[in-house]
């Protein structure tokens, strides 16, 4: 059994989670409401994690979702990523995901179409809702059809989905502008 490692650290929108494994990130927990209902939930979706310094692999993707989180978006498609306990389909939905920039959209049907499964955007959506490490898999950049905000399971719900895609200057969710 692989051990998994978990730290809390404080962001421009508050306190969120990380766990690792040997292989790479498992988990990424957004902000609840307080440090402590943070650690809650991280904890009930990866209870065998334990609380433990960051090692210094893990420390720059800990900066990097800071520095995201505080306005300057990286794209996290250097961040290595351990899919364990996740399916097949839903690991497809992640990668392809992870293709999609900052300030950049889809929808859940251009994602399944893409991954060869072009009646699966319902399916699609329900793996994006399963995500075990929103931000490095930008689940938030993926839109209902017809640029529709879709669904959102982290913390917040819709309101952080559009935070985010806001924070990345994806249009029609930055700034409003005249022109």
């Amino acid at each position: 059994m692989t051990t998994l490692g978990y730290t809390l650290f404080d962001t421009a929108v508050g306190t969120c989670g990380l766990v690792w494994s040997a292989a790479g990130i498992v988990g990424l927990q957004l902000p609840e409401t307080a440090p402590e209902p943070t650690r809650d939930e991280l904890l009930e979706r990866f209870p065998d994690a334990v609380e433990r310094p960051a090692p210094a692999a893990v420390q720059p993707v800990i900066e990097a979702v800071t520095a995201h989180l505080a306005g300057a978006p990286d794209d996290l498609r250097w961040v290595p990523v351990d899919y364990q306990n996740v399916s097949e389909f839903d690991t497809a939905v992640y990668e392809f995901a992870r293709t999609i920039g900052p300030g950049t959209v889809a929808t859940y049907g251009e994602v399944a179409t893409r991954i060869g499964r072009p009646a699966g955007a319902q399916a699609v959506g329900q793996a994006l809702g399963r995500n075990p490490v929103p931000l490095v898999v930008p689940c938030h950049r993926i839109l209902a059809a017809g640029g529709g905000i879709g669904g959102f399971s982290a913390p917040g719900s819709t309101v952080t989905k559009r935070e985010l895609l806001a924070l990345e200057h994806a249009p029609g969710f930055d700034d409003p502008t005249l022109f």
